[in-house]
């Protein structure tokens, strides 16, 4: 059975809108930098030929890639429901999109009053049985496989017949994951960068049986955010995720090997490959278990030994140093923030 919000008043919800008339492309948040201005409508929303626009979202699991999707898609005007499997979670993961959301109207991209308004359209839920409201839903689980499995399974059982499942997976196959569903075809991968109101890009993986009317759905929700779309096969850890592993893990072995301080290896990365951060600085912002995680699959698909993790980032993992979300990774970070994981799959 599913959990019950023990008796708390659900959060109120504003109208479904989209703001806005210009029918420009969404740049960047989604939102322009003034202040004062609702978000762009989303280009494919005015146009009678293009898929039918997302107006209701589920994302399950409130940790901090959920808890930014939700935020994301509260901003340009779609009711979002937001599911984990206990209260503690919930709270964990709406104080995290409200600390998110709170520091763009400090910078001043946006008002107070959209601020509330983007909140109001975000409701918390111990229960999946909105799911089959749901135009999209948005697994946003930590990268187990079997985790993944049982959500879609449940998910499969509740969503409606046409409503679009994905996966914001960041390595592991969706066909592997769209095979516990009874329609492949409608599932693809819809993989967020951290932080979301802040990352551009979103990278959309089409599994083996992915009918192409769902990747296109999928293509306009992520557009429909303000983002911008790449496409890639479903092999292990993609484009972004392969790509990064590769260069941190062998800035960890370099760390091992002592050829060069944490502080040393990060700036040659920012200043001689003009990376916006180092490699050390993303594994703690990723979280150290991810990028293990990833290693591990892409070691297991490839059986290539360019991606066996170091052993400094193994015993990281096993001291509990994630990086930022537990407040010492690489660097120290003093209290974490606030942030939730699912840790079980959904109640039968």
């Amino acid at each position: 059975m599913d959990g019950k919000a023990d008796g708390r008043k659900p959060t109120a919800r504003s109208p479904t809108t989209w703001p806005g008339h210009t029918g420009e492309r969404p740049r960047g948040l989604g939102i322009p930098s003034g202040k004062g201005h609702s978000p762009s409508l989303a280009p494919w929303a005015v146009n009678p030929e293009a898929p039918t626009p997302v107006r209701r979202l589920l994302v399950v699991g409130a940790g901090i890639m959920g808890a930014g999707v939700a935020a994301q898609a509260a901003l340009v005007g779609w009711s979002v429901d937001l599911y984990d499997v206990n209260q503690g979670f919930l709270d964990r993961g709406m104080a995290s999109l409200h600390h998110d959301l709170e520091a763009l109207r400090e910078r001043g991209t946006l008002s107070p009053e959209e601020r509330e308004r983007a909140e109001s359209r975000i409701r918390p839920t111990l229960s999946l049985e909105c799911a089959r409201d749901a135009q999209v839903v948005l697994e946003a689980a930590p990268e187990q496989l079997g985790l993944k499995r049982g959500i879609f399974e449940e998910l499969d059982r509740r969503a409606g017949p046409e409503t679009l499942l994905a996966s914001n997976t960041s390595s592991l196959s969706i066909t592997a994951l769209a095979s516990a569903t009874s329609r492949p075809e409608r599932v693809v991968g819809i993989h967020f960068f951290n932080p979301v109101l802040r990352m551009k890009l979103v990278e959309l993986i089409p599994g083996l049986l992915t009918e192409p009317g769902a990747l296109a759905r999928a293509r306009a929700f992520a557009e429909g955010l303000g983002k911008t779309v790449t496409v890639s096969q479903d092999v292990p850890g993609f484009v972004t995720s392969r790509a990064m592993a590769v260069l941190v893990n062998e800035a960890i072995w370099m760390l091992q090997d002592g050829v060069a301080t944490r502080e040393d290896i990060d700036q040659a990365h920012r200043l001689g490959f003009h990376h916006p951060m180092g490699p050390l600085e993303l594994a703690d912002l990723v979280g150290l278990d991810t990028l293990l995680s990833v290693l591990e699959r892409l070691y297991t698909g490839f059986r290539d030994p360019k991606y066996r993790a170091c052993p400094l980032l193994v015993n990281m993992v096993e001291a509990g140093r994630l990086g930022r979300k537990t407040g010492q990774g690489f660097y120290p970070y003093g209290a974490p923030r606030p942030r939730a994981r699912v840790v079980g799959s959904p109640p039968p």
